[in-house]
């Protein structure tokens, strides 16, 4: 039977579970295919922490270029993360017709039209299912299973880390710190979780479904992001009060000509069904003008639903290997940059909670200041709480453009009734 070699380049977590997985299923993936996908060559900076598999050390390295030189590398699979070393090797793989699987959100969202443009010049291709959600198969979705149709939004929770702690902060009534603690000691967030928690890793991911949604690359800088660091557990308890859960999401909708994409923490309502995914699962609820909305659902990260992206996206191009006919052409890019809304543009309803003098006549000021932005009220909430002089007092608005509640609320911020910078969240039903 016919072996297609792969070389390996890092040996982390998901790089173990691939070579667990491959080795595991050898044979089941061998009658699926027609062939047999083989680790030919390992590169990793450290040849000596245990993985959990046994290798041969002959397959070894630390030199990742010479895995991508070698002839009997027909398939590179690169597993390092980051924009630098990562991109020069692709580039290498790619210039010599060698196809790439990648699970590297930060680099196809950040060089993506670099990348996908080679990939067009070489006629080589790039495999990506294991950058968005894990063992989700949402690229395939959008890639194959869309591919007739015009998708007009994507909403998703997309970051496992992110979920955890949220959950964790309605469910035990945990401050933020206590919840990031807790999702270290379980090992899920790292060291320095700022990617997950400021919402970069979600912006990333967002960035490669908005592109693969409408045809061209998305300019990172274009996405507004803001993640949850801080988030005060009052919100959330708020937010139940009101009949919502707080989730971060990655946002993706067509406006006309233009692109809405941001991620936010988001108020969903609890029937929703995005406000149901708890822990560290991921789910993206996709809507498209012939299948409607359809749903997404899984561990959108860790070491063996990841592997099994990456080894889905090896086994699709074993068959264009051994096939012998042209690699599947890119699923990002060959048109026009996408038009990314500008963010003071957009429209939604917003959650307010506000810090004010315990006085008469005092929210009646707040909705003069509103009104004045051309922002109506649909609901209030105060419950019989102090702090010092103030009290706090949450509100509900009806949609409004983004622009004019950015100042509405440096005035409000302004004044001499309020007591602390007012907390606002988007809504999203």
């Amino acid at each position: 039977m016919r072996e297609v070699g792969i070389g390996l380049l890092g040996f982390g977590t998901v790089g173990g579970g691939v070579v667990a997985g491959l080795r595991r299923n050898a044979d089941l993936l061998a009658r699926r295919l027609g062939a047999r996908p083989v680790i030919r060559r390992i590169a990793d900076l450290d040849l000596e922490r245990d993985r959990g598999v046994p290798v041969d050390r002959g397959l070894l390295t630390r030199d990742a270029a010479a895995v991508v030189r070698d002839p009997a590398t027909e398939i590179v699979v690169e597993l390092i993360g980051g924009t630098g070393a990562a991109w020069e090797l692709v580039r290498m793989a790619l210039e010599q017709g060698k196809p790439v699987v990648t699970a590297n959100k930060a680099l196809l969202a950040e060089r993506g039209a670099e990348l996908f443009a080679l990939a067009a010049r070489t006629g080589t291709g790039v495999h990506f299912e294991a950058s968005v959600g894990g063992g989700i198969p949402i690229v395939r979705a959008l890639r194959d299973g869309l591919v007739g149709d015009r998708v007009d939004g994507i909403v998703g929770i997309l970051n496992g880390t992110c979920n955890y702690i949220l959950t964790r902060m309605e469910a035990e009534h945990m401050s933020f710190d206590q919840a990031l603690a807790e999702a270290r000691r379980e090992g899920y967030a790292e060291a320095d979780p700022s990617l997950d928690i400021d919402g970069v890793d979600t912006a990333h991911k967002a960035v490669i479904l908005a592109s693969l949604a409408y045809g061209g690359c998305v300019p990172m800088q274009a996405v507004r992001v803001a993640g949850i660091r801080g988030l005060d557990r009052t919100d959330i308890e708020y937010g139940a009060d009101l009949g919502y859960r707080v989730k971060l999401l990655a946002v993706i909708r067509r406006a006309g000509e233009e692109a809405e994409i941001g991620v936010h923490p988001a108020l969903v309502p609890t029937d929703h069904v995005l406000a149901s995914v708890s822990g560290v699962f991921n789910a993206v609820s996709v809507d498209s003008d012939m299948a409607g909305r359809t749903l997404y659902y899984g561990r959108g990260a860790g070491r063996e639903p990841t592997a099994s992206a990456v080894i889905g996206d090896i086994a699709d191009v074993v068959r264009e290997v051994t096939a012998g006919g042209p690699a599947r052409p890119a699923a990002i890019g060959g048109g026009a940059a996408i038009r990314v809304k500008a963010a003071g543009e957009i429209v939604a309803r917003y959650y307010m909670r506000l810090s004010l003098l315990d006085k008469p006549g005092v929210f009646g000021r707040i909705a003069t200041v509103l009104g004045r932005h051309e922002i109506s009220i649909a609901s209030v909430l105060q419950k019989e709480v102090r702090v010092g002089e103030y009290v706090p007092v949450v509100a509900v608005t009806h949609a409004a453009r983004e622009r004019q509640f950015d100042a509405a609320l440096r005035e409000i911020d302004g004044l001499d009734i309020v007591g602390a910078p007012t907390v606002r969240i988007r809504i999203e039903e």
